[in-house]
């Protein structure tokens, strides 16, 4: 789960691509980087650390060009401290191709292997990013020996690209005096979206994102998503050329991006993330009305923020009063994607304070986004408790995690994931709580899909089903031994 941004402008890009990352910072904080295009030049900034702590004026001033893509990195291979996996990356053949990925390959080790022995090139790190821009530069360079590049050949690399990856990726690239491409894997897991605005001299402007917010928060209006096996190219005048690059490509969006990852200010795939956690809360008070004794709850919270539209629809339909018990402190990550489970334990306490007078003699229904490992779920049950809450049910707008994540998550580990191999009131046990209730996993579905003509979802971290295929036991186990962040 990473940010990319790619912007195609009649005037400088620079900010523009700054910017569009800043709304975008939620969805990763290990690095980030920008690059811009001039002419035929590439100029590349990257470093560690969130958007407005890495790029200083002089760095700004450097980023020359009116195309630049921009990429904020969630480690989910590789070392999140390597600061030489941070993206984007560049390969010179052919042309100079900078490139930034959402996702993650599943065939990272083959592919190893085939740019080595195959395509005789060099891969200098971890990064199954690198990886990717070195397959789609190999394929690029075999077109163009027989002539000029162009879109057709452009969408004919792509096309191959597809059947060399396996897993999910969201792709923006820039070729050097071509103009920018982005990609989609052919079962749209991660997402991407395409935006356009008017200039002041007339002319139109793109931006593709992963987020409709950057889009929305830059001026640009959102056109549609990249559909999934879909390429599109775009010219330094502006003009665009879209294709289908695989011949059987299906829909299959990450619910996880519904339940915690996205903005809930995003629309993606045509569906509001704001108004999919409404209907989760609405399916989950149905839940809990079963399994608990709604009768001994006083009051429903959120743990902040991603869980507060679940459990404002909780409240409303258990007809039980809400109120806010948590406060966060704004200037601490989110805890979820902080690389290090020592990391995320620390920053638990410093990142939510609970109000004493709001917890002290009540039985507290409390909502989260999900349970993933299970770490701030105890922290914070801990918490409770210290402030004097007479009993705590803890529930959870997700249903229970029991698998790892290989999508671009970074759950890679079944012994990390606190509900793997437990039964509900074992994960109640270990949490400490006097009740837990999760969300069915049909009605999760159901909550995201409503009103849409998407068939399915990518539901593995819950399920154990893997979509693309080729997720065996003996890769789960290599994810598990070989995962670094």
């Amino acid at each position: 789960m990473c940010g990319i941004v790619g912007i195609v402008s009649d005037s400088s890009v620079n900010q523009q691509v700054y910017d569009a990352l800043a709304l975008l910072q939620h969805r990763g904080q290990d690095s980030t980087g920008i690059a811009t295009a001039q002419d035929r030049s590439i100029h590349v900034r990257k470093a560690k650390g969130q958007v407005r702590e890495a790029f200083r004026t002089r760095d700004m001033r450097a980023l020359l060009g009116d195309l630049g893509l921009g990429h904020v990195r969630y480690a989910t291979r590789g070392e999140a401290e390597n600061e030489l996996e941070a993206q984007p990356f560049y390969v010179n053949a052919p042309y100079g191709i900078v490139l930034v990925h959402n996702g993650n390959l599943t065939n990272s080790r083959e592919l190893e292997r085939e740019l080595a022995n195959v395509d005789h090139r060099h891969v200098n790190t971890g990064s199954d990013t690198e990886m990717l821009v070195n397959v789609l530069g190999s394929e690029l360079q075999t077109l163009v020996a027989s002539g000029a590049l162009d879109a057709d050949r452009v969408f004919t690399a792509v096309r191959r690209v597809h059947e060399r990856v396996e897993g999910t990726y969201g792709v923006i690239a820039l070729i050097a005096g071509h103009g920018l491409l982005a990609f989609r894997d052919p079962f749209g897991i991660r997402p991407l979206v395409l935006g356009s605005r008017k200039s002041s001299k007339g002319r139109t402007e793109w931006m593709v994102a992963s987020e409709s917010v950057a889009l929305t928060g830059s001026g640009f209006t959102l056109e549609r998503d990249v559909k999934p096996g879909e390429a599109i190219f775009i010219a330094p005048d502006g003009e665009l050329i879209a294709q289908m690059t695989h011949d059987s490509p299906v829909l299959l969006p990450c619910a996880f991006e519904y339940v915690y990852l996205a903005r809930p200010d995003s629309v993606m795939n045509g569906i509001s993330v704001y108004e999919s956690r409404l209907r989760m809360g609405e399916r989950l008070a149905d839940t809990i009305a079963q399994y608990t004794p709604a009768g001994n709850i006083d009051v429903v919270m959120p743990i902040p923020d991603s869980s507060r539209p679940a459990a404002m629809e909780v409240a409303r339909r258990l007809g039980i009063e809400y109120r806010e018990g948590f406060y966060k402190n704004r200037y601490v990550g989110r805890t979820f994607i902080m690389p290090g489970q020592a990391a995320r334990k620390k920053s638990v306490k410093q990142k939510l304070n609970a109000l004493e007078s709001e917890f002290r003699g009540k039985n507290v229904l409390v909502v989260d986004d999900s349970i993933v490992r299970g770490t701030t779920s105890r922290e914070i049950v801990e918490m409770m408790r210290s402030v004097g809450t007479n009993s705590v049910t803890f529930t959870s707008a997700a249903p229970p995690v029991r698998y790892p994540h290989v999508y671009g998550i970074n759950m890679p580990s079944r012994a990390e994931l606190i509900a793997s191999g437990r039964t509900i009131p074992q994960v109640n046990e270990a949490l400490a709580s006097d009740f837990l209730v999760y969300q069915e996993v049909e009605d999760l579905q159901k909550a995201i899909l409503d009103g849409s003509d998407i068939k399915g979802l990518e539901l593995s971290c819950f399920t154990g089903e893997y979509v693309t295929g080729g997720v065996t036991d003996e890769y789960l186990d290599w994810v598990e031994r070989t995962q670094l962040s």
